[in-house]
């Protein structure tokens, strides 16, 4: 299957230089270019893309607000997106797992590795690294202005397993990390994520870790796992 690909960067030559990288895969074709975040939603709507390689600082709509949108319209679920900027901070990873983002890099990353996030993303994977994902769900989502609401009864259309899996997920471990720990198939873990994700609503990945700090299912802390 060809993966369909938008870019959203308001640089014309950075837009055509991913473009270059992308499609020189055999599975990857670029359906479209966006210079802002008001015409990533437009094209993201028009063109169905299976991943939106979004940049965040863009003029009249950014890309946390563009991913935002996108996220909230449910006719857009198949199409997940990737934050790809310059500005790592961890705010803004934190505001793009908010919006919805299934993924967060850095532009100075290597080809290979961009290919790689671009299938990650598209397979409804999440991308960021389980040291990133304890920091940075833990730090922003424990704030003040956005503390964790402890809600049971979110959790109560989970089973057992489901919602051990969905802890694992919060460390930020991969399908095939939490088969080699659980001693199961990656088959069978993607469909205990995959259903959990579903009872939850969750979008993809990083909503289901999100969640898993917001309902006290993953806490904050230093380095703990289930």
């Amino acid at each position: 299957m060809t993966l369909r690909v938008l870019l959203a960067d308001d640089q014309a030559l950075l837009r055509g230089a991913f473009r270059l990288l992308l499609e020189s895969a055999d599975d990857i074709t670029v359906v479209g270019e966006a210079a802002d975040g008001r015409e990533a939603v437009r094209l993201t709507r028009q063109l169905r893309p299976d991943v939106v390689v979004m940049d965040i600082r863009m003029p009249e709509v950014d890309g946390l607000t563009a991913t935002s949108e996108i996220c909230a319209d449910p006719e857009l679920r198949a199409s997940r997106i990737l934050i790809l900027t310059t500005y790592e901070t961890d705010e803004y990873v934190a505001q793009a797992l908010r919006a919805g983002a299934g993924g967060f890099i850095g532009k100075g990353i290597g080809a290979e590795d961009l290919l790689h996030a671009v299938r990650t993303i598209a397979d409804g994977d999440t991308l960021l690294s389980p040291a990133a994902t304890r920091s940075l769900v833990a730090r922003f989502l424990a704030t003040p202005d956005d503390a964790p609401s402890h809600d049971p009864e979110q959790l109560a259309v989970l089973t057992p397993r489901e919602r051990e899996m969905v802890a694992l997920v919060a460390t930020g471990l991969s399908n095939q990390e939490i088969a080699e720990r659980m001693f199961l198939s990656p088959f069978t873990v993607r469909a205990h994520v995959q259903r959990a994700m579903t009872k939850l609503g969750a979008r993809d990945r990083a909503q289901l870790v999100v969640i898993a700090y917001r309902t006290g299912l993953a806490h904050t802390g230093p380095d703990r796992t289930p």
